[in-house]
């Protein structure tokens, strides 16, 4: 059964990144006011990280107050692919906070990202103080940046958080985003091999996935049963915005009939925002999903 779900892109894009615990208390109770009682719920960074841990019991009383069942927690940490063997460290000890907090909410999966490599950027990183979309990154890589060590750093990361995550009853997954290190079907397809878990699966985003070309039909049929989460919003390819279900060039139904011919069970969550009314956006394309999984016969509750 998919739960269609409301990603944490909404809350960043009404209060910032991150938003305060103050507006996370507030726009869970805006999210279930939109019509969903599935959602998503980041923290990002390690202060923000500690101040959700800090005020669990609170959030997980309006949640419950709400009805609002939070069926995926992302912890953004990316000292867990730094080159620094002590930083990562750090990054996986905060990665087990998260672990916890995903627990404690009652999630399914835990999320993270691959984040951007270690450049000198001319002008703004790959969301750094933001979640920005139709960016042009530049950068000047140092002499002594080594991909190998790179790759290495990350396949031994994310070997430990899916081995943390399973013993704790969680699906580990992550997402390609444009502008990081794994960014395409590809690349997380090569991780998934190297890290050799069965516990790392895929964010299916269909909106960064569409803005590097991808046919997501065929990253549908590469990624089969590691599809482990889905975040929906759709755009024209020409750069990694979050739009409208409907207002790109998107083929859901493609998307619908690879879903339901690999028997995918996770949540599927609503992943627009950075646009003008957003209220509006998110309950059309909450019922846009809902209508294209009735008609192709996929099992659903909202």
């Amino acid at each position: 059964m998919i739960k269609i779900s409301c990603c944490w892109l909404y809350a960043i894009s009404k209060y910032g990144y991150p938003p305060s615990i103050e507006n996370t208390g507030k726009v869970i109770k805006e999210i279930r006011r939109l019509g969903f009682r599935f959602a998503e719920l980041e923290g990002v960074g390690e202060k923000n990280l500690l101040a959700v841990s800090a005020n669990r019991r609170e959030l997980k009383e309006i949640c419950d107050g709400e009805g609002v069942e939070v069926v995926n927690f992302c912890p953004v940490l990316p000292q867990i692919v730094s080159l620094d063997e002590k930083e990562r460290r750090k990054g996986l000890d905060l990665f087990k906070i998260g672990v916890e907090l995903a627990n404690f909410f009652g999630a399914s999966t835990i999320q993270t990202d691959s984040y951007a490599p270690p450049f000198e950027y001319v002008g703004e990183p790959p969301y750094k103080s933001n979640v920005s979309f139709g960016q042009v990154f530049k950068a000047e890589v140092h002499p002594d940046f080594d991909w190998e060590k790179q790759w290495d750093a990350m396949v031994d990361s994310y070997r430990a958080c899916a081995e943390m995550a399973q013993k704790s009853g969680l699906k580990f997954c992550l997402e390609p985003r444009v502008g990081e290190m794994i960014n395409n079907t590809d690349s997380l397809l090569r991780l998934i091999d190297h890290v050799d878990h069965a516990n790392l699966g895929a964010v299916l985003d269909t909106a960064h996935l569409n803005a590097q070309y991808e046919f997501l039909v065929l990253s549908i049929e590469k990624l089969r049963d590691r599809i482990f989460y889905v975040h929906a919003a759709d755009n024209d390819g020409s750069d990694n915005r979050h739009l409208a279900l409907g207002d790109g060039n998107i083929d859901w139904e493609g998307i619908a009939r690879g879903l339901k011919k690999h028997g995918f069970s996770g949540a599927a969550a609503i992943d627009v925002g950075r646009i003008d009314d957003l209220d509006e956006a998110m309950v059309r394309s909450k019922r846009f999903l809902e209508d294209l999984f009735d008609n192709e016969g996929l099992e659903f509750e909202s």
